[in-house]
């Protein structure tokens, strides 16, 4: 919410990248949301958040969508920032503000699509074959085809686009040395990129590998739920916790560090 203020405070929300960073940190609260959501079924019926029921697919799928707008969120950004950077010198491209609602709203409609099936009718709520042991009462083969290719475009794209980032600011940088002109400006945005995405990487690597190995175990093991208990739904609530960690950092790593924004949030 702070972040989402904030943004709404400023005057460069009409930017391209200014929407995207809105929509991340809205992302972020519906993740938050839904896993509060979550968090009050296991306090006061913490049997079916175990065992499963028909009230633990709603919640489910709808911190599967935040899940799943939340990456989609972060790879426009970076997507964003290599058209930037790419297109800075051209006038044939450049991203727009229709870009980026555009890509908010292919975003939204992608997850909610994916998020909600299980409410469409694939779970296995009436049938215990490929049950999931963890995230009952979502099917197996729903948890895979949900997480394999999401955890892919989280960790591929990202690397593209900003290693494609950091080559082009130091080519521009080595091309503007061998002219005799100061590099000083493309050096320290060259560092600047580099570290934000090392920073990019580590969160996204602690938050959702954890739960893309708990999806693996619960595809490999045909357990039942007692012989699992209580240490394996102890790390299923620390993979949510961590993702819920990953809504704190995002607003640090992209809107926090900025200058501007954090002169802007002392102000408000």
């Amino acid at each position: 919410c702070t972040v989402i203020f904030t943004r709404m405070a400023t005057k460069d929300l009409h930017k391209p990248i200014s929407i995207l960073f809105c929509n991340l940190a809205f992302s972020d609260l519906f993740t938050s949301f839904s896993g509060f959501w979550i968090s009050m079924l296991f306090i006061t019926n913490p049997d079916i958040t175990i065992f499963g029921s028909k009230e633990m697919l709603a919640p489910y799928a709808f911190y599967t969508t935040s899940i799943l707008s939340t990456i989609y969120n972060l790879v426009s950004i970076g997507i964003e920032r290599y058209l930037a950077v790419a297109e800075s010198m051209r006038t044939r491209f450049r991203v727009a503000r229709n870009h980026s609602i555009a890509a908010v709203l292919i975003n939204w409609v992608l997850a909610f699509i994916l998020g909600c099936l299980p409410l469409m009718g694939w779970n296995c709520l009436h049938t215990e074959k490929n049950l999931s042991v963890l995230y009952s009462p979502f099917c197996i083969d729903y948890l895979i085809f949900i997480a394999i290719p999401n955890v892919a475009v989280a960790f591929v794209i990202p690397l593209f686009t900003y290693l494609g980032i950091i080559i082009i600011l130091r080519r521009r940088k080595l091309r503007m040395k061998a002219c005799g002109q100061a590099t000083g400006t493309y050096k320290s945005a060259e560092t600047q990129v580099a570290r934000t995405s090392i920073f990019i990487w580590l969160l996204a690597l602690i938050s959702y590998a954890p739960f893309f190995a708990g999806v693996l175990f619960d595809a490999t093991t045909h357990q039942c739920h007692a012989d699992l208990y209580p240490g394996v739904y102890v790390f299923r609530n620390c993979t949510a916790m961590l993702i819920t960690m990953n809504c704190l950092g995002n607003p640090i790593i992209y809107t926090l560090k900025g200058k501007a924004l954090g002169a802007r949030l002392r102000a408000l």
